[in-house]
């Protein structure tokens, strides 16, 4: 057991676990070692099936401002510690406004083995790529308690799988599974059940070998220049371009190429 700043660590090979920044139903973790970077949020509401309440919702709100102001952190998983789901979709005793996990300025990764639905896809649709075990079970049921998607679903999903299949999948609040769901572009990659959060790994872990500003431009170059015009999204792009030209990463990258090394990037 380690103490930093106040706050109590538990370490375990390639994972340090913040116990005071954990509630109840959400836990942070970060990698260490060789995945140094790569954060972790853990949905943890066993008895509930991880459906998000006031307590979950103000723990992922702690934890995103957390991740937030660590200039450490690279990238962000999101995935459930119970078996078979992901995230049940709200506590209708409970529902509130779901958190985005778009505020953060790093990539977020969904990570989805079983059951992710309603609140639970909605949260899922919100990050910046998905990764599903092939049996997962997805989909948008709330017409059928006479209600829509109110957490983004009604907007992320047709810009994802399209107007028509988005259509189709609310009005009918049909539930897809992992293959499904990757021939509709709603996912990266449906894995293997029980495979999806290495494969997440796998990716988190290319990620960081990055720089870590150049990422941080890429996603709102991407992210924000979708929602304008093309002639100023590309004058977002170039905004974007020349905040890292005085980099000292961008000279890291040019000396790490011309030496034949990997580069040590610092994010500076």
């Amino acid at each position: 057991m380690l103490q930093r700043n106040g706050h109590q660590y538990q370490t375990h090979r390639n994972l340090l676990i913040l116990d005071s920044l954990s509630s109840e139903s959400v836990r942070l973790r970060r990698l260490s070692d060789s995945d140094s970077g790569i954060v972790e949020v853990v949905l943890d509401r066993r008895a509930a099936k991880n459906s998000i309440g006031k307590e979950m919702l103000r723990g992922l709100r702690d934890t995103f401002e957390t991740i937030e102001s660590d200039v450490s952190a690279q990238v962000v998983l999101i995935c459930s510690s119970v078996p078979k789901v992901f995230c049940a979709g709200a506590d209708l005793k409970e529902r509130k406004t779901m958190t985005s996990s778009e505020v953060l300025y790093i990539p977020t990764v969904a990570v989805i083995e079983g059951a992710a639905l309603g609140d639970g896809l909605e949260m899922a649709l919100s990050c910046d790529l998905c990764i599903c075990g092939e049996d997962a079970v997805l989909g948008l049921p709330e017409t059928v308690l006479a209600i829509i998607p109110g957490a983004g679903g009604t907007q992320r999903l047709p810009r994802l799988a399209g107007k028509s299949l988005a259509k189709e999948l609310i009005f009918t609040g049909r539930k897809i599974d992992g293959r499904e769901a990757i021939s509709m572009g709603l996912v990266n990659y449906s894995v293997p059940a029980g495979e999806a959060h290495s494969k997440a790994l796998e990716i988190a872990r290319k990620i960081i070998q990055k720089g870590p500003i150049a990422i941080r431009m890429a996603k709102k170059a991407i992210s924000e220049g979708l929602e304008i015009d093309l002639p100023s999204a590309l004058e977002l792009e170039e905004e974007c371009y020349e905040q890292l030209l005085n980099t000292k990463d961008r000279l890291e990258g040019l000396a790490a190429f011309a030496e034949k090394r990997k580069p040590r990037y610092r994010g500076e």
